[in-house]
């Protein structure tokens, strides 16, 4: 029997999941010493982090090889698609394809798909970056594998 993922807005999901999952982020960044400390910090007990700890994970967490494809529409300007670029490989990003349309209009539509199993930054902060970019027009994760 296979394991079934689902992605969830947080939002809707009991406090604890997250709590885990800030559990674990403290302990593989170094900031907690043990599972005791770190539950202690984020607010539940040691049985909740036990139980949920193989079953709650971040987007980028717990797979081998993850892949997202973003599409983006661009202002015709020089450098601006190099910009992008240079985020994504700043955050360890590996880009694996580029497709870029003809610019008509002064726009033009790029797809990016690029590995982010090694990435040291979460994909929505990448984004973020990304969309404040001048004559970056819009952004929008189309697909993760």
């Amino acid at each position: 029997m296979s394991n079934k993922y689902l992605v969830i807005d947080t939002k809707i999901l009991p406090e604890a999941f997250e709590k885990v999952v800030k559990v674990k982020e403290l302990l593989a960044m170094g900031k907690v010493k043990d599972i005791t400390e770190g539950v202690k910090k984020v607010g539940i007990s040691r049985s909740t982090y036990y139980k949920y700890k193989d079953f709650v994970f971040t987007l980028t967490e717990g797979v081998e090889c993850q892949r997202a494809t973003i599409g983006l529409l661009l202002g015709h300007e020089r450098g601006t698609l190099s910009t992008i670029l240079d985020i994504i490989a700043e955050s360890k990003g590996n880009i694996l394809t580029i497709n870029q349309d003809i610019p008509i209009n002064h726009t033009a539509n790029v797809t990016i798909t690029f590995d982010i199993s090694k990435m040291i930054k979460e994909l929505k902060e990448v984004i973020e970056t990304i969309r404040a970019i001048n004559n970056v027009i819009k952004v929008k994760l189309i697909a993760m594998e």
